[in-house]
């Protein structure tokens, strides 16, 4: 753990993403010509390479898995990558409907539905774990149903075309955020009044400003952003956590409703998204602790210094 808190903390936002373009296309052709086993046996050399090259990786992998089970070595370093890898492809599967959909076994999104028949949306707060592209497939199976998903980085309408290039009649579209500003939360709204649901990464703090609570999470405490909570408040809709992990030979999709309303009274709304804050993050730890591998935050996430947007990430 030493080692990860002497280390200057990277904001995750400077990095450009790993699976991007030239990758999710190669990753992608490879399992396709040569099938999951022989993909599985070229990855080893792949992920290995990747991991002794990464020093800061390895350090953070490390630091995170060290709180699930202080013996936590190289072995476990390198079993945490490569789920990371066979987790991009598939991502990339369930982007392009080819994810095998009889792995992936649904757990209490029946009000999330409800609310959808009925032509109300919500806001959905995510986390990077497992393989959340899981919900497109949900998306295409339930005809009401339509997701946004709110990323903060430039490369938002990249995907979206990747998207609809691997699948045309997709229902997930990806929606730039790096500032709530009016237009964008009247854009926001009209998606919600429309009955459409909003997802929301509730482990990633802002690419600008300290939007963020402290919280304790996994034996410390750590910056959590706010932006789930102000945007649920400011729509006056519920509020689900949605998670993905690996179960079996597939994922578990996990749906919780953590609001039916999000309040944020004016003279106490620090306390109020701190609240909101720590139940997510509770429900975060209550799913690693049954998957610890599959939490794929790759930077000093306790470190308060990772607020530095302008560092290099490691990842």
């Amino acid at each position: 753990m030493a080692a990860v808190v002497g280390m200057t903390a990277r904001h995750w936002a400077a990095m450009g993403e790993s699976t991007f373009v030239g990758g999710i296309w190669l990753l992608f052709g490879v399992h396709r010509v040569l099938g999951r086993t022989a993909f599985r046996v070229l990855l080893w050399p792949v992920v290995l390479s990747y991991w002794l090259a990464r020093p800061t990786l390895r350090a953070h992998s490390l630091g995170y898995l060290r709180r699930m089970r202080p013996d936590a070595g190289w072995r476990e370093g390198l079993a945490h990558v490569r789920l990371f890898a066979e987790t991009l492809l598939d991502k990339l599967l369930a982007m392009a409907g080819r994810y095998p959909m009889e792995r992936v076994h649904e757990r209490g999104a029946e009000a999330l539905h409800q609310l959808a028949r009925e032509g109300r949306g919500g806001v959905l707060v995510t986390a990077h774990m497992g393989c959340l592209e899981l919900c497109q497939a949900l998306a295409e199976q339930r005809p009401d149903f339509k997701v946004n998903v709110l990323v903060h980085t430039r490369h938002a309408e990249s995907f979206n075309r990747i998207l609809r290039r691997l699948r045309p009649e997709t229902r997930v579209n990806l929606i730039e955020v790096t500032d709530l500003d009016m237009a964008l939360t009247l854009k926001l709204a009209a998606k919600v009044q429309a009955g459409e649901f909003l997802a929301i990464a509730g482990d990633r703090v802002p690419v600008r400003g300290s939007k963020t609570v402290r919280v304790p999470f996994l034996g410390d405490e750590a910056d959590f952003p706010v932006g789930p909570y102000l945007i649920a408040g400011l729509l006056n809709c519920p509020l689900f956590l949605m998670l993905s992990l690996h179960e079996g030979d597939g994922y578990a999709l996990e749906f919780e409703q953590l609001a039916e309303t999000v309040h944020l009274p004016r003279r106490a709304r620090e306390a109020a998204m701190t609240g909101y804050a720590q139940r997510f993050a509770d429900a975060l730890a209550q799913r690693l602790h049954r998957s610890p591998y599959d939490w794929f935050n790759f930077y000093a996430f306790w470190d308060r210094a990772q607020l530095d947007p302008h560092a290099a990430h490691p990842v």
